[in-house]
């Protein structure tokens, strides 16, 4: 179906294109982006036309945490009903970590969830195959049939490596075939707590989670990526003291990339409120301190990426005591608002609030996204593109969301505002997946 997608402001962080512009769809790629006083391509017939006016027509975002709980917790979420969500809030591409049930420890069980996947033809499903066999930091999986399968990086997920010889062998091996690593850096014996330490986890009885649990998992990880040269991608970073340590890492010429997840960028730990589980998350929420020096990192290109770390969740394995509640949150159909409420607290450009969800992550895929043409909007990439107004605003009500889990610390009787921008419509491939 050849789509024309006229009146809009048409922005593309990757070329800095800013525009009212008409954008032309054929066989599921960019065909055209035609301004004002140009003529369509010869021959270009729109099937459908979609009115853009008064919205920007952006590339489809890339978001770099995304759990779909298939397998083994279909209970918690589905693909289905998950990557309905991700099209819902523009998230056209998503990276999924390898803590499912099974493990995504072996080529078969990634191919399958691809082929699920594909199946549906919503959202591109990218995956992180485990570092270690059944994440127990043992024994190294097989990364070349994994990175055959589909693999796009390898990771523990939530699962730190308690023995360091196993994450340098990981890293030399990763090294030598150009493979990325992503690790959540939290060491393993002081990252058991379930708030962070402080004044208010104290007051609460809550057992805390030091900010050396991040930088002493950040000082192991750079002092390894010194001697291995291998390429390692940060997920959600949650402290100041890891954001300067991380920009030291950078300015030293290390191989690094960073994250930070929605929650810490925009909340604290005050936000956990008389016990409100909804606010229990991984990495845990920090002090205001932490969270601005996240936001000025993000800002400023020391951390690289904006992610939702959506995790969907039922109701009984949050309506327990705080301490006891599983961590996660959803989050999908709220990045792309979070991410533009952030660029306005900071006086940012919409530009700005953007690259971080599209060009950013598509370079921190590599040649995955180049393939592709993934987070850009440019003649022959592919057609995946997201429509939004930027100036409606919307409350964050759970039982309208599309996504199976329902909890999030931005539901609207909890952060008592409402969030800017709302998707109209989400092409993939250049078919439309989602219109309000």
């Amino acid at each position: 179906m050849n789509t024309l997608i006229q009146n809009g402001r048409v922005m593309d962080p990757a070329s800095g294109l800013d525009a009212l512009a008409d954008v032309a769809i054929a066989n599921g790629h960019i065909a055209a982006i035609v301004k004002a006083g140009e003529a369509l391509p010869s021959g270009f017939k729109a099937d459908l036309v979609f009115d853009a006016k008064h919205c920007v027509v952006a590339p489809g975002l890339i978001d770099l945490q995304v759990r779909l709980r298939e397998p083994g917790h279909e209970h918690e979420g589905m693909l289905e009903s998950e990557l309905k969500a991700a099209v819902a809030g523009g998230v056209t591409s998503l990276v999924c970590p390898p803590d499912t049930e099974p493990v995504l420890d072996e080529s078969g069980l990634v191919e399958m969830l691809k082929f699920r996947a594909q199946k549906l033809q919503r959202s591109r499903v990218y995956v992180l195959g485990a570092l270690t066999r059944g994440l127990k930091g043992e024994v190294l999986t097989e990364m070349a049939e994994l990175t055959h399968a589909g693999c796009v990086g390898f990771s523990q997920a939530e699962m730190p490596i308690e023995n360091t010889q196993v994450l340098q062998r990981a890293l030399q091996y990763a090294a030598t075939f150009g493979y990325t690593v992503w690790l959540r850096p939290q060491d393993m014996h002081l990252g058991k707590g379930v708030a962070a330490s402080g004044a208010l986890a104290t007051r609460l009885g809550l057992s805390g989670v030091p900010v050396a649990a991040e930088t002493i998992a950040l000082h192991t990880i750079f002092a390894l990526m010194r001697t291995t040269r291998a390429r390692v991608h940060l997920c959600k970073l949650s402290s100041a003291e890891g954001v300067a340590l991380v920009r030291s890492a950078k300015a030293e010429g290390l191989p690094v990339t960073a994250d930070v997840s929605i929650n810490s960028l925009h909340l604290i730990d005050n936000d956990m409120g008389y016990f409100d589980s909804r606010a229990r998350v991984t990495p845990v929420l920090r002090q205001q301190k932490d969270r601005e020096a996240l936001r000025a990192a993000l800002a400023d290109g020391t951390i690289d990426v904006l992610v939702s770390d959506h995790t969907p969740l039922v109701i009984d394995e949050k309506a327990l005591p705080f301490a006891e509640a599983e961590p996660g949150a959803t989050g999908l159909e709220l990045l792309l608002s979070l991410s533009i409420k952030w660029a306005q607290d900071h006086k940012l450009p919409l530009m700005r609030a953007l690259d971080v969800l599209t060009a950013q992550p598509a370079k921190l895929l590599g040649e995955v996204a180049t393939k592709s043409g993934l987070g850009h909007l440019t003649v022959g990439a592919s057609a995946d593109v997201v429509v939004f107004d930027p100036e409606a605003h919307w409350q964050v009500l759970p039982e309208k969301l599309h996504s199976q889990g329902k909890h999030t610390p931005f539901a609207f009787d909890m952060s008592g505002f409402a969030l800017p921008a709302q998707v109209k419509a989400t092409w993939v491939s250049g078919r439309l997946t989602y219109q309000a």
